[in-house]
């Protein structure tokens, strides 16, 4: 196959075609993490605007989230970090949904469990469940037009933001894809032990992941060899794998690792 060779640049040097997808690939990527960055930096300067619900009345939160998540016609995203009030009331209004919706819910590892029963409730027709270990913006984003933003909980309370700015939400929308695509299916988060929900399970999988011998993973996870290898062989029955590769793998598939 012919490539097709642009006109030289400024220096001389000739850009095929790949090469100015890639420059344009990197360039879009750039602009979208300083758009997340922009954002975040935002919320974290004008916590509050007219559309804030103050951090104790719940009934302005519960009015923004029924506003919001009643008026879903396409697609809706939520991430869900810690069990409780607003957790509840955001499940108890996914309930609610029409089926035509596309919904993912996205949520710890302490939702999942507390708040099994009300997610197993969700309809289920176009409904997407994941799990993530890592820490979550508890956020709910609606046809890519409106959000919601949840803040840090402080002595005051837990302030929370109706995002309408496009490109605000764009952003939410882009952190939220992030994130749930190193998330693990519910089915797959409930197979899971409770030994490999541990840190140290995460750390002897990153340590068989990159090559470390049993020595030297032993070292720096200050535990003796003997008990280091109880703990791989543990790990590994509790994956159902043949080898420390497979196991490291099988990680990954189930959102302990990230790829």
């Amino acid at each position: 196959m012919d490539t097709v060779v642009d006109p030289p640049d400024a220096d001389g040097a000739e850009r095929t075609v790949p090469e100015e997808h890639a420059a344009h690939l990197e360039q879009t990527l750039l602009q979208a993490q300083a758009l997340i960055e922009s954002t975040m930096s935002l919320y974290r300067r004008q916590p509050v605007t007219s559309l804030v619900a103050e951090p104790t009345d719940v009934a302005v939160l519960g009015s923004a989230l029924d506003q919001l998540i009643g008026g879903v016609r396409h697609s809706l995203s939520v991430a869900l970090t810690l069990a409780g009030d607003f957790t509840d009331g955001v499940l108890r209004l996914l309930a609610r949904v029409e089926p035509s919706a596309a919904v993912r819910v996205l949520c710890s590892a302490e939702v999942a469990d507390v708040s099994l029963a009300a997610l197993r409730r969700l309809p289920q027709s176009r409904l997407e469940i994941r799990v993530v270990e890592r820490e979550l913006r508890e956020i709910v984003v609606v046809d890519g037009v409106g959000a919601l933003v949840r803040g840090i909980s402080t002595e005051q309370g837990t302030q929370a933001t109706v995002v309408n700015d496009a490109a605000a939400v764009r952003a939410l929308e882009l952190m939220f894809a992030g994130t749930w695509s190193r998330g693990r299916r519910l089915a797959d988060h409930l197979e899971l032990g409770p030994r490999l929900r541990t840190e140290l399970a995460r750390d002897i999988l990153e340590r068989l992941r990159t090559g470390h011998t049993d020595d030297v993973a032993a070292r720096e996870l200050n535990v003796s060899l003997r008990t280091y290898r109880r703990h791989v062989a543990e790990i590994m029955r509790e994956l159902d794998a043949n080898s420390r590769f497979q196991a490291g793998a099988r990680a990954v598939e189930l959102g302990l690792l990230t790829e």
